[in-house]
């Protein structure tokens, strides 16, 4: 078959938008695109089975993409990405709380270091707290743990 022929095929046509489609989606994940690509292959199909209009196609793609994008995008979404605000309500919970010892000075917004768990945290506080004693972890903001002296 010559390039023209297989150009001019709308069954094929839309066949490879739809692949295109999943490709990008594939790329970047962001579940858009996967359904215009279903769009396009069901736009497809409907090629195979009838020879509709070419605005027939256009409102077949258009409405079959947006009705599964609507449908489809939210369970998809929360079946294959994790909520990130669970995970960091976990992780916040792992730190807040407990205690860690100062391995090095904390002056007032000067950062310091603190060892919890094993582990070498830079550390901040509104308090001066010297080496050797024991904070308690108020919260986290990236790698950095804000902590308070315990009161003896």
């Amino acid at each position: 078959m010559e390039l023209e022929t297989l150009l001019s095929n709308p069954t094929l046509i839309w066949f490879l938008i739809g692949l295109l489609l999943l490709l990008i989606e594939f790329i970047g994940p962001n579940l858009v695109f996967i359904f215009f690509g279903i769009g396009a292959w069901i736009t497809s199909l409907a090629s195979v089975i009838y020879t509709p209009s070419t605005d027939f196609q256009i409102i077949l793609f258009i409405l079959s993409s947006i009705v599964l994008l609507i449908t489809l995008r939210g369970q998809l979404k929360t079946r294959f990405f994790k909520s990130k605000v669970k995970e960091e309500h976990f992780l916040m919970e792992e730190f807040i709380g407990h205690q860690a010892k100062v391995i090095e000075d904390i002056k007032d917004k000067k950062p310091g270091q603190v060892e919890f768990k094993g582990t070498v945290w830079t550390a901040e506080s509104d308090q001066h707290i010297r080496k050797g004693q024991i904070v308690e972890i108020k919260g986290k903001a990236s790698i950095i743990l804000k902590v308070e002296l315990i009161q003896n």
